[in-house]
């Protein structure tokens, strides 16, 4: 088997297990050479990406390769690290240096994908601390703060950000034991040792792992038996200083029928919230999307105007965003026609149905007037004093931002105002966002408790 055969066989491959099987699993492999005895030796970036392929594709590999060159008899797939240590020659052979349990080997987590790494991640305001708190986690060395709560709504980036601390985790150190998992997974596992009588096996797998990783931790809620274990695990590891990462969908104190002594132990690290996407932030995953699609197709154009249009349209969740997106470069691709504002009517359409802004300007207008006390009629009147002005430029804001209406009929709604100081209004709350911290938390927290 040589680097052309193995090259020549992708196509093939890919077809068999399927177009993004193929590029988080297979393409990152490395031919590197087939030994005199029909071994044909391939990389792998992590230790955990090396299992993971052997046990899922290794037989399917070995089909394609053997059916290639018919000398080749075993397929050896492994890091860098391990690659160089089989090469290298030694005078004499040093006595084995004896790997660190693994949670990874014995008791498998769930697969990392490909695509979500630190370096696909965009990173904005509302994203920005929970970024770099990963980013430190990611880091290794003395754990710093432990666990590493992360929590937002869905489609915010929390599953990102778990893999891309897995991944550079194992990237740094590969011989790292970091096991990574859903809560469903971890219960499931707990309830398959029950019923095995395995729970020595259990607790030995799971208090073995260097960082542990629990994604969506909200579904143990109410678990007796799951939670009890779960703590237990939780400060044995504590104990001997290992990291744990968790996520969920919304804060300790939020998450009902938790234990207490659970809601605890989560709170005693650093909780970072994930903020509700802004428009800049939609705006800047959807050019890092088109760039990475532009990469392959050259010839791609879309007209201005329609990466705005996507982020101010559908805000509240990025798969969606990202799923409009990638919808839309097939459609073009399939029809033959260029990317604009008719395209995207005509292929969106029911996208953009659902994300459809429901709130209404009246509704808007009270709970602005509540959350600053002040009455309605101040809000909407003529009087222009600071306690009422801002709330009402907050107001317009927000009504920009979360219905469909124009800016003449914002204006109307507001005491019969022209549409030019809607305008004036809206881009004076734009830029008391980027300056004022209350301001930002203010507008988000009025915009949360509208979307809810």
């Amino acid at each position: 088997m040589t680097k052309d055969q193995w090259g020549a066989l992708q196509d093939q491959i890919s077809k068999a297990v399927g177009h993004n099987n193929y590029k988080t699993w297979i393409e990152p492999l490395r031919f590197v050479g087939t030994s005199a005895d029909g071994i044909v030796s391939l990389q792998a970036p992590t230790n955990f990406f090396s299992n993971y392929v052997s046990q899922n594709y290794g037989d399917l590999l070995l089909q394609h390769v053997s059916r290639a060159s018919h000398d080749v008899r075993k397929l050896d797939i492994k890091v860098a690290s391990a690659l160089a240590e089989t090469e290298v020659a030694a005078p004499q052979p040093k006595p084995a240096r004896a790997a660190p349990p693994s949670g990874r080997d014995n008791l498998p987590g769930a697969p990392l994908d490909g695509r979500f790494t630190f370096d696909t991640f965009v990173v904005g305001k509302p994203n920005e601390l929970a970024h770099a708190a990963a980013k430190r986690v990611a880091e290794g060395g003395p754990v710093s703060f432990n666990p590493l709560f992360l929590y937002g709504g869905v489609g915010l980036g929390k599953t990102h950000l778990m893999h891309a601390i897995a991944w550079e985790l194992t990237q740094r150190n590969p011989h790292l034991a970091v096991l990574y998992l859903s809560a469903e997974q971890f219960m499931y596992r707990f309830v398959q040792a029950l019923r095995e009588r395995k729970m020595m096996d259990f607790k030995e797998m799971f208090r073995s792992v260097d960082v542990l990783m629990v994604d969506d931790v909200q579904f143990i809620a109410g678990k007796d038996s799951t939670q009890e274990e779960f703590f237990h695990t939780f400060n044995a590891l504590v104990d001997q200083n290992k990291q744990i990462i968790i996520s969920a969908d919304r804060a300790p104190d939020e998450i009902k029928d938790l234990e207490n002594r659970i809601r605890s132990r989560l709170q005693s690290g650093l909780v970072v919230d994930l903020h509700p996407t802004d428009y800049e932030l939609r705006l800047g995953i959807l050019q890092t999307k088109v760039e990475g699609y532009r990469a392959m197709h050259p010839d791609l154009h879309i007209d201005d105007g329609v990466l705005e249009f996507l982020a101010h349209r559908i805000s509240t969740n990025v798969r969606v965003l990202e799923g409009a997106l990638t919808r839309l470069f097939a459609f073009a691709s399939l029809v033959g026609k260029p990317i604009n504002m008719d395209l995207v009517q005509d292929s969106l359409a029911d996208v953009l149905r659902a994300s459809e802004r429901k709130v209404s300007i009246d509704e808007i207008q009270r709970k602005v007037a509540e959350h600053y006390n002040i009455r309605l009629s101040d809000m909407i009147g003529p009087k222009r004093v600071r306690n009422f002005a801002r709330p009402r430029q907050v107001a317009m804001y927000l009504c920009k931002q979360l219905t469909s209406r124009s800016l003449p009929e914002i204006g109307r709604r507001f005491g019969g105002r022209d549409h030019t100081t809607v305008m004036h209004g809206v881009r004076r709350i734009e830029e008391l966002r980027q300056q004022d911290g209350q301001i930002d938390e203010d507008v988000e927290m009025l915009r949360r408790a509208l979307e809810a």
